[in-house]
């Protein structure tokens, strides 16, 4: 069964605007400064605002596609991605996130499992022959889990 869902973190996006319109205020009202020596320190300073507001972007959304051998995900543009083969996959689990398990790319020590989120607190709980847990965000967790199901059979 194939599968294709992009959830949108519109949290996160809202963040990544601020930060920009912050960063944005701050370059317009150090350029009405008069120029000093220290440009490097002013290029170091702007490609540092340019590679947060990168990764703040990087993490917009979750894409999750399985196809014929992989459940994929894929935060934002790409620059984060991971591949589970359906082989690996022993079962699959609609579940709640807590509160503090947060957004983004998380490994919990004493849970001894990955957590991959974007927004809210649905997920699906996949675990590997190998033992290893991780849990997938979504807004459509009960979909994703009967896909997910349907693929390891």
């Amino acid at each position: 069964m194939n599968y294709k869902h992009t959830q949108i973190g519109y949290l996160m996006l809202v963040v990544t605007l601020a930060v920009l319109v912050l960063f944005a205020w701050a370059h317009i009202t150090a350029s009405d400064e008069p120029p000093s020596a220290d440009s490097g320190i002013n290029l170091l300073v702007t490609a540092t605002m340019a590679l947060i507001l990168f990764i703040l972007a990087s993490f917009g959304s979750l894409q999750v596609i399985i196809d014929g051998k992989y459940l994929r995900i894929k935060f934002g543009y790409g620059i984060y991605h991971k591949k589970f083969s359906l082989n690996d996959i022993v079962s699959a689990k609609t579940v709640r996130n807590r509160w503090y398990y947060g957004w983004g790319i998380r490994g919990c020590l004493w849970s001894k499992m990955w957590i991959y989120n974007v927004s809210g607190f649905d997920a699906v709980e996949i675990k590997l022959k190998n033992g290893k847990a991780y849990r997938i965000g979504t807004d459509e967790p009960k979909k994703l889990e009967q896909a997910i199901l349907h693929s390891i059979k």
